[in-house]
């Protein structure tokens, strides 16, 4: 992936060395990356996304994921919502510190794939008359205190929609490397982008939908919410990727099989059968390997939000 020539973004928070809202368990030398949240205007009705009308989800749930066993989950926050997690890593006995060096590098190609995020949907909701309004990726190391609860890295990457920030400890990214058997630059930036992509499902409206529809529904129906709303963030991380390329050239030989890779290897059912050997489609809570790899493909190849309504289609 062609990154090193990028933008950084300016709206990473650098936690590692034990800063403002950090745990001890932090600890690690500051990148000197800048503390500022994005700013932008509110959204009304942007364009494009029809899935608007349709349904969110009660994010807590997705703290549960089935086949790594429970994410620890965290407090809820006094709005109560609770961070978008990923099963990325959860339950893992054993997180090996990458070195200063190349954690360093890592933080510098989050913040740009971060940057290249903000061009992307900056570009598309100005498109549809309204202003993008950035998200802040907060750096930690082991656990940090978030809007939604504690976040552990244990839990992997998440997303809190209370407070509008990607959370990573960045010694996931070997994790994902060696436990997942997803290398690759670009299968650590469709992490970031698919995170990315539940800020946007935030700011359209639609976890808060899915959320409200989730109240009323049984167990089985509210894992089919969050299977469609993880389904439609890995298109909304194809999106990204297609709008990128095109006006950036990052793709490199290679890089979609990375991503597509990533995709499959943390679907619900190759978890559960490595963890306990044995697969229940009734508890999906982030859909299949090829459920994801199909809605990643999808918004690669098509480069439009309004490809990616997982809400109204009827196979997933």
């Amino acid at each position: 992936m062609r990154w090193k020539t990028g933008r950084r973004s300016e709206n990473v928070e650098d936690r590692r060395s034990g800063g403002v809202g950090d745990s001890p368990l932090g600890g690690r030398r500051p990148l000197g990356v800048g503390r500022r949240v994005g700013i932008g205007g509110g959204l009304g009705g942007l364009i494009l996304v029809v899935v608007l009308l349709l349904l969110g989800v009660d994010p807590s749930l997705l703290l549960t994921q089935g086949g790594l066993g429970p994410i620890q989950e965290t407090s809820r926050a006094p709005s109560g919502q609770a961070p978008y997690g990923d099963p990325f890593g959860a339950g893992q006995p054993e997180i090996r510190l990458p070195t200063p060096a190349v954690e360093d590098e890592l933080a510098d190609f989050v913040s740009v794939v971060l940057a290249d995020t903000e061009d992307t949907w900056g570009a598309i909701f100005k498109a549809g008359g309204e202003q993008y309004r950035e998200p802040t990726l907060v750096l930690f190391s082991g656990m940090t205190r978030s809007a939604c609860g504690l976040g552990e890295a244990a839990m992997g990457p998440f997303y809190c929609p209370a407070d509008q920030r990607v959370y990573i400890d960045l010694a996931f990214y070997d994790e994902l490397r060696r436990d997942f058997g997803a290398p690759g630059d670009f299968a650590q930036a469709y992490v970031i982008a698919h995170e990315v992509g539940h800020h946007v499902q935030n700011l359209l409206g639609i976890s808060e939908q899915v959320e409200r529809s989730r109240r009323g529904a049984g167990r089985e129906e509210a894992n089919q919410l969050s299977v469609r709303l993880e389904l439609q963030a890995d298109c909304f991380a194809g999106v990204w990727a297609n709008r990128a390329e095109k006006a950036r050239s990052i793709l490199e030989s290679g890089d979609v099989e990375e991503g597509l890779n990533a995709a499959s290897a943390i679907g619900d059912d190759r978890l559960q059968r490595r963890s306990r050997g044995y697969v229940t489609p009734d508890s999906f809570t982030h859909g299949s390997s090829a459920q994801r790899v199909r809605w990643f493909k999808r918004g690669l190849v098509e480069g439009e939000p309004s490809a990616c309504d997982t809400f109204s289609a009827k196979t997933l």
